[in-house]
């Protein structure tokens, strides 16, 4: 691992983007996204992405210039459509439209056609806590992920992100996909070649693997067999088809409710990725005193963290707890990149004559 100081990290991200065709508003949104992800731990959804996105630019998936429009709204929702542009920018404009109409009326919704990879779920739904609103924020992607009793890949990873407010945490995230575990957690072994543990895949033949780098090219192959699994794993005896109903929830909120694709034909339709989100901002005056709702949601966590532990275990979590604490050394050390990813930005600043950023040195 190198560590690379935060906000160095974020202006040199930027130019890369700008460099590869992003308007610079959309590249500073995106920058800011990837590099978050990074310093959070979750490589998944960071820097790496950089040459993919790239790539579907070229391909004309990603459209940089491309403008987002409102094609159907009311006082509580709107449906947007991304027009195949950058799903970082489409999803924050989503987000504000929710917590605009949220302020007004004590909700807001929006749902989102023909938009692109947006990053972490959870970035979107962390904007909501600030303005004393729950915050949700789901997205479809492509097809990863076989169904229970099913040998297609049909799902995507499909996550959901849900921000509450919580005193002096700020808020309780739960970001999770409803497969096993992200598709990028995937890549990033395959990256690194590392074997995945069992349970996050099968292969075309329906047996367990855990050779990352098979899956990725499985994924790139024509065969629609084998894939991700739902959470809950294969069949129903630890759940997997609760896993299963989860991850088809979201794709109902997300395609259903947008009028668009859904994972199946995500980033083969004919027009740009198509992926579509989910949106919604709901107003703690809705039901009772903001302060009062954020300090017993509060005492909830505290008192789950201060209960007996587990033989052998000195800490209970809760959710975005273990990425909030890597962001602070994120801060305090630099953002940590591996080789792979680390290799790829020298390559783009010896391409586009870019300074590169300098380690920190930290561990």
């Amino acid at each position: 691992m190198i560590r690379i100081e935060y906000e160095d990290l974020l202006a040199y991200a930027e130019q890369v983007l700008e460099h590869i065709g992003y308007p610079s508003g959309k590249a500073r949104i995106t920058s800011w996204a990837l590099v978050e992800a990074d310093a959070r731990g979750v490589p998944s959804h960071g820097l790496q992405r950089v040459v993919d996105y790239e790539k579907y630019i070229k391909e004309g998936l990603f459209r940089p210039e491309a403008s987002t429009e409102t094609v159907y709204e009311t006082g509580l929702s709107a449906v947007l459509d991304g027009n195949s542009g950058i799903g970082m920018d489409i999803a924050s404009k989503a987000m504000r439209i929710c917590l605009g109409k949220a302020s007004e009326t004590g909700a807001g919704f929006c749902s989102v056609r023909n938009s692109n990879h947006f990053g972490m779920a959870g970035l979107w739904a962390e904007m909501a806590p600030p303005e004393n609103c729950v915050g949700i924020a789901m997205t479809n992607t492509e097809p990863f992920a076989i169904v229970t009793h099913g040998r297609e890949r049909l799902l995507g990873t499909n996550p959901i992100a849900v921000a509450f407010p919580a005193g002096r945490d700020g808020c309780f995230l739960l970001d999770m996909a409803t497969t096993t575990v992200p598709h990028g957690k995937i890549e990033t072994y395959a990256r690194r070649n590392l074997e995945m543990p069992p349970g996050w895949a099968v292969d075309d033949k329906g047996a367990d693997t855990t050779d990352s780098a098979a899956m990725s090219e499985l994924f790139k192959s024509s065969s629609p067999f084998g894939g991700q699994l739902m959470l809950g794993g294969r069949g129903e005896i630890l759940g997997g088809h609760k896993g299963y109903g989860l991850g088809l929830m979201v794709e109902l909120f997300c395609s259903a409710l947008s009028g668009g694709t859904w994972s199946r034909h995500v980033f083969s339709s004919g027009y740009g990725g198509a992926i579509t989100h989910f949106f919604a901002a709901l107003r703690l005056d809705l039901f009772g005193e903001p302060s009062k709702i954020s300090e017993l949601a509060q005492s909830i966590l505290d008192e789950i963290r201060a209960s007996e532990k587990a033989e052998g275990q000195d800490r209970i979590f809760v959710h975005g707890e273990k990425e909030r604490m890597r962001r602070m050394k994120s801060l305090e050390k630099g953002v940590p990149l591996d080789e792979k990813t680390w290799e790829e930005m020298v390559l783009y600043s010896q391409r586009f004559k870019l300074d590169l950023p300098v380690s920190t040195g930290g561990k």
